[in-house]
């Protein structure tokens, strides 16, 4: 990419984080073009839809949660690590604007981010059902689904609801007796 190119690609995905956190996920996007100081038509040739474009702010910090789960793989509780990486996940997506509804918006979600956090939290859950901790037929998929759907739902009543619901939700994670 030209230094102008890279630039502007920079002032768009900073003017929209600015944007999304401060009206959500869906900001509007010419007015995103304006706080960075571009056209409309610079922000679409970098972002053809709004779901790249959102891609783009979140993914940094989705990697940072994936980092997370990294760490938390080293823990000598596989299911304890598990849940917490799940509740973190949560808090942050409560706190985060808009990520949720992006990475659950159906046909046109966030497929680089989901794979991500997918990818991220499969051998913290491997680890915890070779424990015998997790159901057998419990994927990374449902669980960030689940995740994220008490996040959307809980978006405006905060991480404390969030927490709670996740909490009474993850008991069904577990095999019977364990």
């Amino acid at each position: 990419m030209r230094a102008d190119a890279q630039r502007n690609y920079d002032r768009i995905v900073t003017a929209a984080a600015d944007a999304i956190a401060h009206d959500g996920a869906d900001a509007s996007l010419e007015d995103i073009a304006r706080r960075a100081g571009v056209g409309s038509a610079t922000l679409h040739r970098h972002f053809p839809n709004r779901a790249a474009l959102l891609e783009a702010v979140f993914h940094e910090r989705i990697e940072n949660v994936c980092g997370r789960a990294r760490e938390l793989t080293a823990g000598d509780d596989p299911y304890a690590a598990l849940l917490a990486w799940l509740r973190e996940l949560g808090a942050y997506v409560t706190t985060t604007r808009g990520l949720a509804a992006s990475l659950l918006d159906g046909p046109h979600h966030s497929d680089a981010c989901t794979v991500m956090l997918t990818s991220a939290g499969e051998e913290l859950l491997l680890r915890a059902a070779a424990a015998g901790k997790v159901r057998a037929d419990v994927s990374m998929t449902d669980l960030v689904t689940l995740v994220n759907a008490i996040s959307l739902a809980t978006e405006h009543s905060g991480p404390g609801e969030t927490q709670r619901l996740l909490a009474l939700a993850l008991e069904g994670i577990t095999p019977p007796g364990a």
